[in-house]
């Protein structure tokens, strides 16, 4: 008996288990708002931080140390909310080295222009053309 794939059957027709299904989107939209979130709350204390620690010590470099903390921030909280989970092993890749690779420059197969070489097929019977062919090949000197 053929199953569709809408009925919940792999390939190989056994059922899908609900172990093996995916996290839905939503949810893993709101993991990912919550990373975000989180690792930007820390953005504002550290402000507050450097201005408390100037008041407090009335010392530029540790504010601006604090400061300068806190500015990657919001660059590694978007990279973090933006990564997706990890690859599984069943995923298909995106690359499959397998398929024939065409090349950057592609050249066109270049036919013989003459028979090839062949001992013996000199002039003199040797494989190697006399000094007069030669000569003539290269033209007026």
């Amino acid at each position: 008996m053929k199953h569709s794939q809408e009925l919940g059957f792999d390939d190989d027709g056994r059922p899908v288990l609900i172990t093996r299904a995916a996290i839905p989107y939503e949810e893993e939209h709101r993991q990912r708002v919550r990373k975000y979130l989180t690792i930007m709350a820390f953005r504002i204390p550290a402000l507050l931080l450097a201005a408390v620690a100037y008041g407090i010590w009335e010392n530029g470099w540790v504010s601006l140390l604090i400061i300068a903390v806190s500015i990657p921030l919001p660059w590694i909280a978007v990279l973090i909310a933006n990564d997706r989970p990890p690859r599984r092993a069943e995923e298909p890749r995106r690359f499959d080295d397998d398929h024939r690779r065409t090349p950057l420059f592609p050249t066109a197969e270049r036919p013989a222009l003459g028979r090839p070489w062949e001992p013996g097929s000199g002039p003199d019977g040797t494989g190697a053309q006399s000094k007069s062919a030669d000569s003539d090949a290269d033209g007026p000197h």
